[in-house]
């Protein structure tokens, strides 16, 4: 499967709890974090959620 890694670049300070909660579902509550995940729809969908807050780059393997 496919896969994609995530880093956070903004804090999630001032966010709603929601956003705050797919961070750490994700694995990211730090700037600067990075975690790769499989390129899944449910992961595509929490992604979506916060792009403002991620960058998010496919990972060649």
């Amino acid at each position: 499967m496919p896969k994609i890694s995530v880093k956070q670049i903004k804090s999630p300070i001032g966010r709603n709890s929601s956003q705050r909660k797919i961070l750490i579902s994700l694995g990211l509550n730090k700037i600067n974090r990075v975690k790769i995940h499989d390129d899944h729809p449910s992961i595509l969908g929490m992604i979506d959620k916060i792009k403002h807050l991620l960058k998010v780059e496919k990972v060649n393997k």
